[in-house]
């Protein structure tokens, strides 16, 4: 999802804001996106028939302010002044604002409706390069950080000791104390991002310490995202990538606003562990087969 120009002021806030948004999540031109007349008496119906010309269409949200989506997806949201709706870009588990086109006072708590841009037919849409090349294959690990409680601050270490299945010793989520933890899930032992993202961010009001990131190990020089799916080893422990460590509402609250806009699909990954070992600063992190014993679960 990118920023892009906002369509001409002289259309109604909400199909202005709602074009913008649209074209938000395609990552289009707004040009590109269809303006109903500014007296249509139903422009979603404008949306959805173009969407399906592409094949996609709008999933209504039952129920928004609970609806955990690692994606960006239309918020609808009440003004305060006029009673009418305007749309922003929503995102996160849990979710908040990523963008409001027309920059106004209202917050994720005014969220009365939402939609999800979803492809009709899941097993024809094509993934996205950016899951599925490699332009960076190896890397290093420039930091290591844990914390015992979940909201607690991190603390860097040189050092961690990491145990198939469960994670790195002395952080949260190996003793089941996150704010996500679920003995249910995968993808909780170890979350990574990288060095080069967190250097790029572009936050309005302070930058972001590597471990206030809340990821346990920052790498750099290998592409995270090519990951998911992926088998790999950092030093001598052997992961799997289960899935993007993307960024919510639970992250920006601890940290600054903007974290979630800036981090979206660069938020680092998910990752289980497969075999004992100790991790080091320094460690190499590459991509290759676990071995033989590795258990995958």
């Amino acid at each position: 999802m990118r920023e892009v120009p906002l369509p001409p002021p002289d259309l109604p806030p909400l199909q202005r804001s709602a074009i913008a948004a649209i074209a938000a999540i395609l990552e289009l031109d707004p040009q590109d996106v269809p303006i109903p007349g500014t007296d249509h008496p139903a422009p979603w119906t404008v949306w959805r028939n173009w969407l399906a010309g592409r094949g996609l269409g709008l999933v209504p949200v039952h129920d928004p302010a609970s609806f955990n989506w690692p994606g960006p997806w239309i918020a609808l949201l009440r003004t305060d002044e006029d009673g009418r709706d305007v749309a922003a870009v929503a995102f996160g588990l849990p979710p908040d604002l990523a963008w409001s086109p027309l920059a106004g006072p209202q917050a994720f708590g005014a969220v009365r409706a939402g939609y999800v841009i979803a492809p009709a037919d899941p097993a024809l849409w094509a993934r996205p390069a950016p899951f599925a090349v490699a332009t960076r294959d190896a890397g290093r690990v420039e930091l290591i950080a844990l914390t015992g409680a979940a909201k607690a601050p991190m603390t860097v270490v040189p050092q961690a000791t990491a145990r198939a299945g469960r994670g790195l010793e002395g952080d949260r989520y190996f003793g089941a104390r996150g704010t996500f933890s679920d003995p249910h899930a995968t993808g909780t032992d170890l979350t990574l991002i990288e060095a080069e993202v967190l250097e790029q961010l572009a936050l309005p009001t302070a930058s972001l310490a590597p471990e206030d990131a809340r990821r346990n190990v920052v790498t750099r020089g290998i592409d995270l995202n090519a990951l998911v799916g992926a088998r790999f080893a950092i030093g001598e422990v052997h992961c799997v990538g289960r899935r993007l460590c993307e960024p919510c509402a639970h992250l920006q609250r601890l940290t600054v606003p903007g974290t979630l806009r800036e981090l979206i699909h660069k938020g680092g990954l998910r990752a289980d562990v497969l075999t004992d070992g100790i991790i080091r600063r320094g460690d190499p992190v590459r991509p290759g087969p676990v071995a033989p014993d590795a258990v995958d679960s």
